[in-house]
């Protein structure tokens, strides 16, 4: 009621029917944002925080604009994060998570919303994901583009984790498997498949050049030694023909200097990995034996 009264809004402006209550407590004016603007959703439930809270785990990576991994729902329910001895926020669409130090590492994000720095939200994420979704998530902190975290700083949250942390062992397997520069999660999942498959590591977005250092390509996912490279196509490969052009010019680049390629859909990563693995396996024997590498 304080607030109501420093803005000059009088009870009875509050019970009026143009205001909604997006939480017990609060008024607001105008539609309920939609479940996928989540800065507005958080403005939302911000006067009913406890001091110190900061939103955490798949709410603030989303909010920073990292990819959500499979298992969680960046347009569900809020998580907000208190320090010690402060109740949790008991309200409808909040999940409430306690630290036990007072202050921790955030970034503060416009109209006042405060999330907690994303190598700690990742690791948030350990107490329910398996390794290969928390490499995707980790993947997707340190993208080629927009990346929000490094990994130096990924590995040194997990070193400093006190013994008995939950899903520390998963968070110490996946962080040796993050791989920084990456484009999408379905690329990541793909890598995955093909190592989980008894495949050498392919390396990420490399810089395919011609004789004379023009760049021809950067596959997602490349064997450069034996020039095999393995494409993920999703949906937009298809459906853009922006895109599409620009794919079979990157392909025909590659065939000129003795590459060959391997296109992957979702088909092959989520429902038939096995068809992938075959796929690149042979690909590399097939290069391997080629006289031009020889």
């Amino acid at each position: 009621m304080q607030q109501a009264d420093a803005a000059g809004l009088t009870r009875a402006r509050l019970r009026s029917s143009d205001l909604r209550a997006p939480t017990r407590g609060v008024r607001a004016a105008g539609p309920a944002p939609a479940a996928d603007r989540l800065l507005d959703r958080c403005r939302e439930v911000l006067p009913v925080l406890p001091a110190g809270a900061v939103f955490c785990h798949v709410t603030a990576l989303a909010l920073l604009g990292v990819d959500a991994p499979f298992g969680t729902d960046p347009h569900g329910a809020l998580h907000v994060q208190v320090p010690p001895g402060v109740p949790w926020p008991r309200r409808a669409g909040v999940v409430g998570h306690s630290r036990p130090q007072e202050d921790v590492p955030s970034l503060r994000l416009p109209h006042g919303v405060v999330v907690l720095a994303p190598e700690l939200a990742w690791v948030q994420l350990a107490a329910r994901l398996p390794v290969g979704e928390l490499v995707v998530a980790g993947d997707a902190l340190l993208r080629r583009r927009s990346a929000v975290s490094t990994l130096d700083r990924l590995r040194g949250t997990v070193a400093r984790l006190p013994p008995g942390t939950r899903g520390v062992r998963r968070l110490r397997t996946a962080v040796e498997q993050v791989r920084p520069r990456t484009d999408s999660a379905m690329e990541t999942r793909l890598r995955r498949v093909l190592v989980e498959g008894g495949l050498p590591e392919p390396e990420v977005n490399v810089l395919v050049r011609a004789p004379g250092g023009g760049v021809v390509a950067m596959p997602d996912l490349a064997y450069p030694e034996l020039r095999v490279a393995v494409e993920y196509d999703g949906d937009v490969h298809r459906t853009d023909a922006r895109t599409w052009r620009r794919d079979v010019a990157r392909r025909q680049g590659l065939e000129a200097l003795g590459w060959r390629t391997v296109t992957c859909t979702a088909d092959d990563v989520l429902r038939d990995p096995d068809r992938a693995i075959a796929w690149v396996r042979r690909a590399l024997r097939d290069q391997a034996a080629s006289p031009r590498l020889q």
